[in-house]
């Protein structure tokens, strides 16, 4: 398995009002040679919807590839969808990595996207497959609960073929459903352990509808502290911890240093995982010189 290590931006206040300061940021991540860069999609957050901080890196770097980590698709139109993301990999020559999902469980992010939350997963279900038809077929007819179209066309084509897509999230059923529908799994805010159970789970729903998943398209993304040291964790750190994870030691989920994140990687790359982003919980006082000393310390595992 190929080990990839990439790079993650959400809340960037700070960063986003500095002239030209996501520029700069993309520039070093391709110099150092980090092979990706990713954004998380929320709507109540400072953050960029990734699919516009996606056109930029497009046309900042000629090297680096991108996803969103991840993209909401229920309250989304999957024509319009299938045609950004298309559009993006052909721009980018074929670097635009999907990673979609339903969403976090947020009442205000839910009322973005006015979809109920016991309807999310069934227009995802509809939606994804309808999109990957309008990547790969000339004209597609569909009829179902929600979508209705007849002679629908997406050009121009990915240039990817196949366009794979990943899915995001750690319930059974969302695993079962990347077992049954999708080509990778990036995992977030989880711990070996849990990558472990999540590969096997995926590998026996995609057994039981007859398909296979690529042994090197398991992913994590690992959030770190960055100016933290081994001693500290914050508390607002462990609460998140304690909501999305309640049986983990906050310390095998998030980072406290470089070295760490160094353990983190190796110790997920034992279970079956080989692609990874590395995630600042905050933001770094030196962009820059934080992103050189990580690169330092993690890039040699990349194979």
């Amino acid at each position: 398995m190929k080990v990839r290590i990439g790079y993650g931006i959400g809340a960037i206040p700070r960063l986003l009002g500095e002239p030209h300061g996501l520029g700069r940021v993309v520039d070093d991540l391709d110099r150092l040679g980090y092979d990706s860069l990713w954004f998380p999609e929320r709507i109540n957050s400072p953050q960029l919807d990734p699919i516009v901080a996606m056109a930029f890196v497009a046309g900042r770097s000629e090297r680096l590839r991108f996803g969103p980590a991840v993209s909401v698709v229920p309250g989304r139109n999957p024509i319009l969808m299938a045609k950004m993301l298309a559009s993006l990999d052909v721009i980018s020559g074929g670097r635009c990595h999907p990673a979609l999902g339903l969403g976090i469980a947020n009442t205000a992010e839910h009322q973005a996207f006015q979809v109920e939350r016991t309807e999310r997963a069934p227009w995802f279900e509809e939606a994804m497959p309808l999109m990957r038809r309008l990547w790969t077929e000339d004209e597609v007819d569909h009829d179902g609960e929600r979508f209705t179209v007849k002679g629908a066309r997406v050009l121009p084509k990915p240039v990817q073929d196949p366009f794979e897509v990943w899915l995001g999230g750690q319930a059974p059923s969302e695993l079962r459903r990347t077992g049954r529908l999708a080509d990778g799994w990036l995992a977030s805010f989880t711990t070996p352990r849990h990558v472990a159970d999540g590969i096997e789970m995926i590998e026996e729903a995609a057994a039981e509808a007859g398909r296979t998943m690529d042994p090197g398209h398991y992913g994590v993304l690992i959030p770190y502290l960055p100016g933290v040291d081994e001693s500290e964790i914050p508390d607002v750190v462990r609460d998140r911890v304690a909501a999305r994870k309640p049986d983990a030691d906050p310390r095998d989920v998030v980072a406290t240093s470089h070295d760490r994140i160094v353990a983190l990687v190796k110790e997920h790359i034992s279970v079956g995982a080989s692609k990874f982003v590395l995630f600042p919980f905050g933001e770094p006082a030196d962009w820059h010189a934080e992103l050189e000393a990580l690169a330092d310390a993690v890039l040699s595992l990349q194979t």
